[in-house]
């Protein structure tokens, strides 16, 4: 079960801390503190609720499929995650940086429309939330799963908190192209590595 745990928390950690309009959204809002808190725990009951539907959602599916549909999913999310690392390799070489658009300087409602706006009307996040956390779950069973959704759902709402809260002391330093060169080399390896164990759990490899 810990295994399990933190394998999803590596998971969602690393699919959510990669550079988007939505992280430079709540980043500003941090910078500017309007809303943060709110802001903060929308997006991660947002990502909550789709890593619920996606684990729940495609167990659900494949329980009694009589052909084996997981292995070609093992096979998309394989390949998914290797062109994912691909993308954050080249982000770590052309270095780039945190935009600090999008701020919206309003009411409540307003903040939370964009929100949900940069959230739902984002395609990657039904890849990465429902789709790729909900077939790496299909390696694991009973506990192990419900520790593997814990994990997912832990790392964003520790992200999202954090990068929320912890925007103006990060200004300094996560402008620099330095500092997201290494943070997105990481998530490639990551990403690399996770994109073997998928293609091994498929028995591709």
């Amino acid at each position: 079960m810990v295994s399990a745990f933190f394998t999803g928390f590596a998971v969602g950690l690393s699919l959510i801390v990669a550079i988007g309009a939505q992280n430079a959204f709540v980043f500003r809002q941090g910078l500017l503190g309007q809303h943060v808190w709110p802001v903060a725990l929308f997006c991660s009951v947002s990502d909550a609720l789709l890593i619920v539907v996606g684990i729940a959602g495609l167990s659900f599916l494949l329980a009694d499929s009589l052909l084996d549909t997981s292995k070609w999913l093992f096979a998309v999310a394989a390949l998914w995650l290797l062109a994912y690392g691909v993308l954050r390799l080249r982000s770590a070489i052309h270095g780039y940086s945190i935009s600090s658009g999008h701020a919206v300087s309003g009411g409540l409602m307003a903040t939370l429309s964009m929100t949900a706006a940069l959230t739902f009307a984002n395609p990657h996040v039904y890849l990465d939330t429902v789709v790729l956390i909900g077939t790496i779950s299909l390696q694991f069973s009973g506990m192990a799963k419900l520790a593997y959704a814990v994990g997912a759902i832990t790392a964003s709402f520790l992200f999202f908190f954090t990068l929320a809260f912890g925007a103006s002391l990060l200004t300094g330093q996560m402008q620099r192209r330095g500092a997201w060169r290494l943070l997105d080399g990481a998530i490639a390896l990551l990403m690399f590595a996770l994109a073997v164990g998928m293609a091994r759990a498929g028995n591709w490899l």
